[in-house]
């Protein structure tokens, strides 16, 4: 964990995305740390994503999330409806594109979005005062839901409110409607999070990131 800390700092004095002075997000973290990838491929890693997706599975991006008094923001109910890619490649279902990070994101079809799981590692404890991920059980299941019709399933729905221990694990599909707090407490609330597909893309198109564990 220690190592795991020390290169999400050094990462965050080279550059990463900001808010009014304090890093509160790094995007492209399998590319830029080592150590992400390592835990991304390591054994306790793979012992929860393969009973979901099965053994051919693989990383395909990575973002630390992180709260503190000068980046303390609210996230309102929402999917997970972006991927990131190497390539603009026009395919039927696949729009509209964005760049973030100076990276090409893009909107797959929902078939794409249900095949993929996200581990969220936590690197602080993470209760419902520092900004705990809340989420409506069951909601992955609807689909991609229209923005518009969002606040109504939440209105009608049970929410939950995912707590965590420092070191803790949290398994969420990309289509799960979840929404976090601000944080009401000082201090971090770090969250590595790491989606994970496993199939390819098609008509070419390529993962922004389908890392390997770095070399020891």
């Amino acid at each position: 964990m220690e190592k795991l800390l020390l290169s999400l700092e050094r990462i965050g004095q080279d550059g990463p995305v900001r808010k009014r002075g304090g890093v509160f997000a790094i995007r492209n973290l399998l590319d830029a740390s080592s150590e992400i990838r390592n835990v991304a491929h390591s054994p306790a890693v793979r012992e929860l994503v393969e009973p979901i997706l099965g053994s051919e599975f693989f990383p395909v991006r990575g973002i630390l999330f992180d709260k503190i008094p000068d980046a303390n923001w609210k996230v309102p109910w929402h999917q997970d409806v972006t991927i990131a890619v190497q390539d603009k490649v026009e395919t039927e279902g696949f729009g509209p594109w964005s760049v973030k990070a100076e990276v090409l994101h893009v909107q797959p079809p929902a078939s794409i979005l249900e095949c993929m799981l996200s581990v969220r590692l936590h690197l602080d404890d993470c209760g419902e005062e520092n900004g705990a991920l809340r989420v409506i059980p069951g909601s992955h299941k609807r689909g991609r839901i229209p923005e518009d019709q969002i606040q109504s399933i939440r209105d009608i729905s049970h929410e939950a409110v995912c707590s965590a221990k420092l070191g803790g694990a949290l398994l969420m599909r990309p289509l799960l409607l979840h929404a976090s707090s601000p944080s009401r407490i000082p201090g971090h609330r770090r969250v590595v999070h790491i989606d994970f597909a496993a199939s390819s893309l098609p008509s070419g198109m390529r993962w922004f990131s389908e890392t390997a564990p770095a070399a020891v």
